[in-house]
C-alpha cells in the first residue's frame, strides 16, 4: 500500500445483538472483536462502510 492513503480503523463496541448486515460490515472491515484493528486503504467504499457501523468503530489514524 506504498504512495496510497489508508485509515486505521478500531472496533469499540461489541457486533452482540446488532442487525447481521451491521456483523457482516465489521467482518469485511477486518475487524470482528473488541478493540482489534486494521489498516485499509482509504476508498469511498470503505468509508461508506466506517460510515454504516460507525458507532461501533472508531478511525485511529490516517496516512497520505
Amino acid at each position: 500500500m506504498a504512495g496510497k492513503k489508508t485509515v486505521t480503523v478500531e472496533q469499540i463496541a461489541s457486533a452482540i445483538r446488532r442487525p447481521k448486515e451491521q456483523t457482516d460490515t465489521l467482518i469485511g472491515l477486518g475487524l470482528n472483536k473488541l478493540h482489534r484493528q486494521n489498516t485499509l486503504e482509504d476508498t469511498p467504499a470503505v468509508r461508506g462502510m466506517i460510515r454504516k457501523v460507525g458507532h461501533l468503530v472508531r478511525v485511529v489514524g490516517e496516512q497520505a
